[in-house]
């Protein structure tokens, strides 16, 4: 096994293992994420071959993100039953495929099948349930700077396409803008497939910040206890008993409402609406995407330090602002880049210290099954967003009363949030949460 000759190659030089595992899995978070961005930039090409109208393609797209959250449960539980490398292999396989097969479609239906079924169900088996997979089961050290890197790559990656997307739509055609990221995406599993283990143990290692394996953390539980379906329903039971599961999934849905939902699948025809040009539009995103980087990896560090709940205040609080003043803005490139600046170090800066309550509620392996029923209700909320915002730029001819229920439901975010303190939990029992996250 080649990850067992790299290990002992990097134990020489004193680098832990998790380090690769943590690249393998950024890489596989954005290229996927990239894929999940993508259609958002072919609704206006779409529409101009096809005759469908931006509520019909938006249909698919909000099924396309349903059931990436949908699986996003699921897929912890194929983690644990599966292992990494397979479920990262097969969502890969599924989303290539999706995608290509959409480029010879003659119906909508096809497109409801392909990048709605096919791709959400790829998409949603890499989820930013991976990344928290990955952080509480490699990191005991630095876990929140790690699953704040994970997660940037997920949402700029979302965004990171999109400049060449557009570019090879206005000049070759939106077949075109396809192929670069199927390339990328084939690639990084090649590269899982080669190098990717599953459990620290299975190198005879502990987790980073660990001297030696856990005790009775060698087997992975591939192969008794419940299946994943089941396991994934008995941990929702669970988690419906606590207040702060509802608290954070309908934070999550407002956060799912307010990002992919709305500004990463409407965002460039809504610019365009207002004069900006499609290629101009998603290098404004690819902007967001890049301060996003930096505002979800400064989020994993704060997460160590700083209560979780009132760093969810300020960032739904934040964002329902920088929506509110965004139809207001000038549409030129300057006037949104201030907007990219501001709204992109917010993007998904929420999910850290979601995480980190969840985990610190339901312990380190339940944390990331309950967080994937969290996700869920983060696509839910993306997926009322772009159905809706398709629906009323078809019925009214304009998308800003999307824009502003959007920032006003990130406030009413920001007050729910303060009640997400939950119970801590401790060697399997929940007990009173002490008042730091």
């Amino acid at each position: 096994m080649l990850a067992r000759r790299l290990n002992a190659v990097l134990a020489r030089r004193g680098i832990h293992y998790a380090w690769v595992v943590a690249a393998l899995t950024f890489l596989a978070m954005l290229t996927t994420a990239g894929a999940m961005g993508l259609p958002g930039a072919l609704i206006l090409p779409l529409n101009a071959e096809y005759g469908w109208s931006t509520a019909t393609i938006s249909s698919a797209l909000a099924l396309r993100i349903l059931l990436f959250g949908l699986m996003a449960p699921f897929s912890a539980a194929f983690i644990l039953r599966f292992g990494l490398r397979a479920v990262i292999v097969c969502a890969v396989a599924l989303i290539s495929g999706g995608l290509l097969l959409a480029t010879v479609m003659t119906s909508f239906w096809h497109l409801l099948v392909l990048w709605g079924v096919v791709v959400g169900l790829g998409t949603g088996l890499t989820a930013m349930v991976l990344g928290a997979t990955v952080a509480n089961r490699w990191f005991a050290k630095s876990r929140g700077l790690v699953l704040g890197l994970l997660t940037a790559s997920a949402a700029t990656g979302q965004l990171a396409f999109l400049p060449l997307a557009t570019l090879l739509v206005e000049r070759v055609g939106w077949r075109a803008a396809v192929f670069p990221t199927v390339a990328a995406c084939v690639a990084v599993a090649a590269l899982v497939a080669l190098f990717m283990a599953d459990r620290p143990e299975d190198l005879g290692l502990g987790a980073y910040g660990e001297d030696a394996p856990r005790a009775g953390a060698a087997a992975a539980p591939a192969a008794s206890g419940p299946g994943p379906v089941r396991r994934a329903l008995l941990t929702l039971r669970e988690a419906a008993g606590v207040p702060a599961f509802w608290a954070l999934f309908a934070t999550f849905f407002i956060c799912g409402l307010s990002t992919n939902g709305l500004i990463q699948s409407h965002f460039i025809p809504f610019c365009f609406d207002h004069g900006l040009g499609e290629t101009d539009a998603a290098s404004v995103l690819a902007m967001m995407g890049i301060f996003d980087f930096v505002g979800t990896v400064a989020s994993g560090w704060l997460s160590d330090r700083v209560d979780n709940r009132w760093l969810l205040f300020w960032y739904y609080g934040l964002r329902g602002l920088s929506l509110l003043w965004l139809p207001h803005s000038t549409f030129t490139l300057y006037g949104l880049s201030v907007f990219a600046m501001f709204y992109g170090l917010d993007w998904i800066a929420t999910v850290p210290p979601t995480v980190r309550l969840a985990a610190k509620s339901f312990g380190r392996e339940k944390g990331p099954l309950v967080f994937g029923w969290v996700f869920t209700g983060h696509q839910l909320g993306a997926a009322v967003a772009t159905s809706g915002a398709g629906a009323v730029r078809t019925g009214l001819g304009d998308y800003l009363p999307a824009f502003y229920a959007a920032g006003a439901m990130c406030l009413v975010g920001a007050l729910v949030a303060l009640a997400a303190g939950g119970r801590r939990h401790r060697d399997g029992v929940a007990i009173a949460a002490s008042p730091a996250a």
